[in-house]
């Protein structure tokens, strides 16, 4: 029997069973959600709904709620979140040891959410060709998750980004400002560093994860 999920009606009770009502809008929400990647307005589910009035919806939405359907801050914009028989994210099932053996895992409580990576406003995906960022653990044919960044003034040293060189393209480096000049680091001894002046230099992305395909 699976736990209810946080901020559901019962502290270890299952979800509970859904009206038709409630499972039109909890099914809508769920298409809508998968599409969009947030979730909609209430005036949006009262339009989906074929209703003239909030309160039938915000009846369903608490209702959806008690019985450990979703999350939702009544009153505040875009708090809905669905749980969908668990709790959201990814299961964290322990630890794994890289030299000798750890005891196996057991039941889990911990969840890797990933949800606020994705919904990073304007995020994109560069593939990596080449070997100068190995000693950060990026490897040749990985994926990099970049964050476009707004002031490459304010980015911390050291921070890896994706920065278009003169006659280079894009290149993936450690990111340092030094005076008027900015200074691309590879993490690897193999490579020089990149010196030009700051205006030279376009930063496209600051990083944000990595995925490697195995």
């Amino acid at each position: 029997m699976p736990l209810a999920p946080a901020g559901s009606g019962g502290e270890n009770g299952p979800q509970g069973e859904l009206t038709s009502a409630q499972q039109e809008l909890f099914d809508w929400l769920a298409g809508y959600i998968g599409e969009h990647r947030h979730s909609p307005s209430i005036r949006q589910m009262m339009e989906a709904m074929g209703l003239r009035s909030p309160a039938p919806i915000q009846s369903r939405l608490r209702h959806l709620q008690q019985k450990g359907w979703i999350t939702w801050q009544e009153g505040q914009a875009r708090t809905l979140q669905l749980l969908g028989g668990q709790r959201p994210g990814i299961p964290v099932l322990g630890t794994v040891a890289a030299g000798g053996l750890v005891e196996p895992f057991h039941d889990n409580e911990e969840r890797l959410d990933l949800q606020p990576v994705l919904d990073t406003r304007g995020l994109f995906a560069l593939t990596v060709n080449g070997d100068s960022m190995v000693d950060a653990h990026i490897d040749h044919g990985d994926v990099v998750l970049m964050e476009p960044v707004a002031d490459p003034a304010r980015l911390k040293p050291g921070t890896i980004v994706a920065a278009l060189v003169p006659g280079s393209g894009t290149t993936l480096k450690h990111f340092q400002r030094v005076g008027r000049q900015v200074r691309l680091e590879a993490a690897n001894p193999a490579y020089e560093p990149i010196v030009l002046d700051a205006d030279q230099v376009t930063v496209q992305g600051r990083l944000v994860a990595v995925w490697r395909q195995v």
